[in-house]
């Protein structure tokens, strides 16, 4: 299988989620519930004065992750996701839904955590060591970073495992690594700030 030369534009995204709302099942999936429910335990702590989630999609996770959080910025590349996500998370009213397309449009900080799930292997090499720095720029000293990504086969970019090993390097000198696993089908990795 042949692997896209360019980071993916939003109509991709938006053309899937008009065709299927939920197009990855993350309201009806055990793969998606067990790697929610891992992500969340990863954390380093209870609790999040400021945090972002890049690649919110519909909102399923981000209502779980806006538990720990007092607030939460969501951004997602898809208009389409984002209607979807800001019905579905109307109720919380410390959770800002955004339009965004990381690296550009990464938010200013200081967020103590940044998350991001399944987002990477959409950009470039290049396109995911932007972003790696517009991270620097937005996370608070001691914050932390989470990525997780899926490691079966794609058309993207790049695989799961060279988009997290490539931010992970991009960051190495302002980050370390405090957490890598590999579960059945995705990879974790929790990254920690210098204070």
């Amino acid at each position: 299988m042949s692997r896209r030369t360019e980071t993916i534009k939003p109509d991709y995204f938006d053309r899937l989620y008009t065709s299927e709302p939920d197009p990855w099942g993350f309201r009806s999936s055990d793969y998606e519930r067990r790697k929610y429910a891992a992500t969340l335990a990863i954390l380093e702590r209870a609790h999040y004065a400021d945090a972002l989630e890049i690649g919110c999609s519909i909102g399923v996770f981000t209502r779980r992750l806006a538990a720990r959080c007092s607030r939460l910025v969501a951004i997602d590349a898809s208009q389409v996701a984002l209607d979807t996500a800001r019905s579905d998370c109307a109720d919380l009213e410390h959770v800002d839904i955004q339009l965004g397309l990381v690296p550009a449009d990464v938010p200013e900080g200081p967020f103590d955590l940044i998350v991001m799930s399944e987002v990477l292997y959409y950009l470039v090499a290049d396109d995911v060591r932007r972003t790696a720095a517009a991270c620097r720029r937005a996370l608070a000293p001691g914050g932390e970073i989470v990525l997780c990504h899926w490691l079966g086969e794609t058309d993207y970019p790049l695989t799961g495992e060279a988009a997290a090993e490539t931010f992970v390097t991009a960051a190495s000198s302002w980050v370390i690594s405090h957490h890598t696993s590999r579960e059945p089908g995705y990879r974790l990795d929790r990254l920690v700030a210098g204070s």
